[in-house]
């Protein structure tokens, strides 16, 4: 079972997803807010996926917002009545783990919490579109601890001294790195290996940039 919550400010889905999870099987509903700070206020612990709607009416920064669920350790799935994809891009550059659009069915939405439940990227058709589509610059947006991690192993340390400087685990200094080795990915360039990680940190300029936020 897949334990989710739902961050929404649209009432009638809130009051109509427990329904439609208990007739899934796979998924419980293990609580539902209005705001992201709402949701994190009641100190969450047993959520595997959140799925986040992309405009809340609080008026709050999609990526922001999508930062701070996932700097809680919260896997995030961003829905959204918006059309134009390239939304995707900014969240899952921010962390998110998948997006889609509210015009797919009930069952690509309970795929898709699977697919973020496993540790996986949920590489929804509208997402796969924006990518191509897009033609802002390409360098992707890292948060803190992900920054942190690939700086130390892509300038020599191992994954254990990196995760122990970073004070995590070495699984959680992993799934970092994976995701900084997906988001550049998505912008066509290419980080699977360390040397190829060092090459992104020393053309981004991420050691400079890393040392002139800490002045």
């Amino acid at each position: 079972m897949v334990r989710v919550a739902f961050i929404d400010d649209d009432r009638m889905l809130l009051d109509g997803i427990g329904s439609w999870l208990a007739r899934d099987g796979n998924l419980i509903l293990e609580g539902t807010a209005h705001t992201v700070n709402e949701f994190l206020g009641k100190n969450p612990h047993d959520v595997d996926v959140v799925v986040l709607d992309l405009f809340l009416s609080d008026e709050s920064d999609p990526a922001d917002n999508v930062a701070k669920l996932v700097e809680a350790g919260f896997p995030v799935l961003v829905v959204s009545v918006t059309p134009q994809a390239v939304h995707g891009i900014d969240v899952v550059a921010a962390g998110a783990s998948g997006y889609l659009t509210k015009d797919n069915d009930l069952g690509t939405l309970s795929n898709a919490i699977s697919v973020v439940a496993r540790g996986e990227m949920a590489y929804s058709p509208e997402l796969a579109f924006a990518w191509t589509r897009d033609t802002r610059p390409s360098k992707p947006k890292l948060s803190a601890q992900e920054r942190a991690v690939l700086l130390d192993y892509a300038t020599g340390l191992t994954l254990e001294a990196a995760a122990r400087r970073a004070g995590v685990k070495v699984s959680t200094a992993k799934s970092y790195l994976d995701r900084v080795k997906a988001k550049y990915a998505q912008v066509g360039r290419p980080a699977a290996t360390k040397l190829e990680l060092a090459s992104r940190v020393r053309e981004d300029g991420l050691q400079r940039e890393s040392k002139g936020s800490s002045d």
